[in-house]
């Protein structure tokens, strides 16, 4: 895929930034941010309302840290494509980083109305609910999210935690326990089932 993409590198400025775009996804997927931030600024560079070319651009800048100067990047792709659901859901991310619960939730909820079914999205928005200690929202999300991934242990046995907390030990042990029986190597799950029967 890389040798293919880089033959249209010295293409007209639209070609040419599509293939920096995706050369730039290839390398960040494969976790070498030099040669993805490279390609990023390339794709940028040669077509400025390329919304893909500047999520990646984002991409490689938070996985830089730098989260502020990341979300500027996606606020442009959205000013180029308010629909482009991969700067919503980052930018989403970005402000989770910078601590701007609000705004990274806004984001995510206009992210849940395009993608309503998205596991990553519904887990987002769960866990800025807990952050915001929110946990009946907290709650409601989990259970929309096991409504689309029914066999996930690491979200049963955070509902299980979740129902804990709040006291409602009868749900707490049906959420554990469905969680161990899909992966019964977690410790935590085991010490807290353990824990339920001595009581």
């Amino acid at each position: 895929a890389l040798e293919t993409l880089k033959m249209f590198e010295k293409k007209e400025s639209r070609v040419k930034s599509a293939a920096a775009t995706n050369l730039s996804f290839l390398y960040y997927l494969g976790n070498e941010l030099a040669q993805a931030t490279n390609y990023a600024d390339l794709a940028v560079n040669s077509d400025r309302y390329n919304p893909a070319a500047l999520t990646n651009k984002g991409n490689t800048v938070f996985a830089n840290g730098d989260y502020e100067k990341a979300a500027e990047f996606y606020k442009e792709a959205l000013r180029n494509d308010s629909l482009c659901t991969e700067a919503l859901y980052n930018l989403g991310l970005a402000y989770k980083k910078l601590n701007r619960i609000d705004e990274a939730l806004d984001f995510l909820l206009k992210l849940h109305a395009i993608l309503p079914n998205s596991a990553q999205v519904l887990y987002q928005i769960a866990s800025i609910y807990e952050i915001m200690e929110d946990p009946n929202q907290a709650i409601e999300w989990l259970l929309q999210l096991i409504s689309v991934v029914p066999t996930d242990p690491h979200v049963l046995s955070k509902l299980g935690k979740l129902y804990d907390n709040e006291g409602d030990k009868s749900q707490a042990f049906h959420y554990y326990y469905e969680s161990y029986r899909y992966f019964p190597s977690n410790i935590e799950v085991i010490e807290w089932l353990g824990a339920y029967y001595i009581d």
